[in-house]
């Protein structure tokens, strides 16, 4: 098993856009002679010179295969975090409930032998470990219809007529400048589909800050409305393009570090790194562990539950 720390394959992607970014002009073509002229036949020797767009693109092609393998070895490496997990609770979860009972029973038993005030809080945070959550019906039982919920709410939970909105009725200002701004950005008005379009989306919130009624953002969709569209961005290069790609990877690869370290660091990852050859093995490692812990805790248990008690003597 190789976790993605140990895959290699996304370091292109940084060295791909550090190296073409950095790339002086010299490192281009060939070195000129002593007379500042090429040598006779050099450039037939050399080959045809590779356009900067071309190298650029195959530059882009290699981080995107890298960037590809390296999200094979993190997702590879989720699936086995989770497979793990799963094997992990289903062999190890019983044992862990079995220990947090018994330290339950004996903090109780001690507590009740003993009387001491420190011993039943301790007692009843042993206890607090392994009580079931409560139910939903014991989650509303007694509020549900406190003022914590609307009355819309509480008529929906108990099955009961809810009453209908209030209509919204709005002011003579937002009539008028709803009636405005459907005059003026009408889609029937467009020359052009990306214009129909514009105004469609535009109409379509202007049309629902009117349903509520709402004459601020009426007024702000009418300054928005007069400073007219946003401005189309120039069009780019290819090289611009291109860069722009090589920046996109390198993040990108950034952030699946970030979750590849966050598996790794986990408990079950960490597990996983100690083992990955026969991951198994260290569950059985586990289990004969915790197989002893309970034994130790079963004594314990019984030794305080069987046992009289003979308080200390006060001088």
């Amino acid at each position: 098993m190789t976790t993605p720390s140990d895959d290699l394959t996304g370091a292109p992607v940084e060295e791909a856009a550090a190296a073409e970014r950095h790339r002086k002009p010299e490192q281009q073509g060939p070195p000129p002679t002593e007379a500042g002229a090429a040598a006779p036949g050099a450039a037939e020797a050399a080959g045809p010179q590779e356009a900067p767009e071309a190298r650029l693109a195959r530059a882009v092609r290699a981080a995107e295969q890298a960037l590809i393998e390296f999200e094979i070895a993190v997702e590879s490496f989720r699936i086995e975090v989770e497979n793990f997990s799963r094997l992990h609770h289903q062999r190890l979860g019983p044992m862990y409930a079995r220990l947090d009972e018994l330290d339950a029973l004996i903090a109780e038993a001690r507590a009740a032998r003993t009387g001491d005030p420190e011993d039943l809080r301790k007692a009843q945070e042993a206890r607090a470990v392994v009580m079931p959550m409560p139910g939903v019906d014991e989650l509303f039982h007694s509020w549900i219809d406190s003022e914590g919920l609307s009355p819309e709410a509480a008529a929906m939970l108990n099955e009961q007529p809810v009453q209908a909105p209030r209509r919204v009725r709005p002011s003579d200002e937002a009539r008028k400048l709803y009636r405005d701004l459907v005059r003026k950005a009408h889609p029937d008005l467009a020359a052009e589909e990306a214009e129909r379009k514009r105004r469609d989306e535009f109409i379509t919130r202007v049309n629902t800050a009117y349903a509520r009624g709402d004459e601020a953002l009426l007024r702000q969709l009418a300054g928005e409305w007069e400073a007219g569209p946003a401005p189309a961005e120039p069009p780019v290069s290819e090289s611009e393009e291109l860069y722009a790609r090589l920046d996109w990877l390198a993040q990108r690869k950034e952030l699946l570090t970030v979750v590849a370290r966050e598996l790794e660091e986990s408990a079950i990852g960490a597990m996983l790194r100690m083992a990955p050859d026969d991951p198994d093995r260290l569950l059985d490692e586990v289990a004969e562990q915790l197989l002893a812990q309970v034994s130790e805790r079963e004594a314990e248990l019984a030794a305080l539950t069987t046992s009289p008690y003979l308080p200390e003597e006060k001088e």
